[in-house]
């Protein structure tokens, strides 16, 4: 069974940066698949960003490209969201998600998302 453990997440202030990390255990075929997800208070799961473990294509959303950095240390099976410049809007709660995909496609769609961690608090004060 895939299990995803998000840390990382806390209170900083806007302009600052944050490091999330997603351990990732039990992947047993295909080509995993690791995004960032989040959701703010009020309003849908939204796409953030979203790696391929096997050949490393990376997808950002827009309001995101730029301030954001994904990425993957293979050896050690976590995924890493590097957040910079951070802005009051960027306050969610952050879910790491994956699914094992017999074509490796980048998305961030969630519904395309089988596993899910448990989400860590961002807060971003102004």
């Amino acid at each position: 069974e895939v299990q995803l453990v998000e840390s990382g997440g806390g209170l900083v202030q806007a302009g600052g940066s944050l490091r999330l990390s997603c351990a990732a255990s039990g992947f047993t075929y295909g080509n995993p698949v690791v995004g960032w997800f989040r959701q703010a208070p009020g309003k849908e799961r939204e796409g953030v960003s979203s790696i391929s473990v096997s050949d490393g294509s990376i997808l950002y959303a827009d309001s995101v490209k730029g301030r954001f950095t994904i990425s993957s240390d293979n050896a050690k099976n976590t995924v890493y969201l590097q957040m910079n410049s951070l802005k009051p809007e960027d306050t969610a709660v952050y879910y790491c998600a994956a699914y094992q995909a017999a074509v490796v496609v980048t998305t961030l769609n969630r519904y395309e998302y089988d596993y899910w961690g448990q989400g860590t608090q961002v807060t971003v004060s102004s």
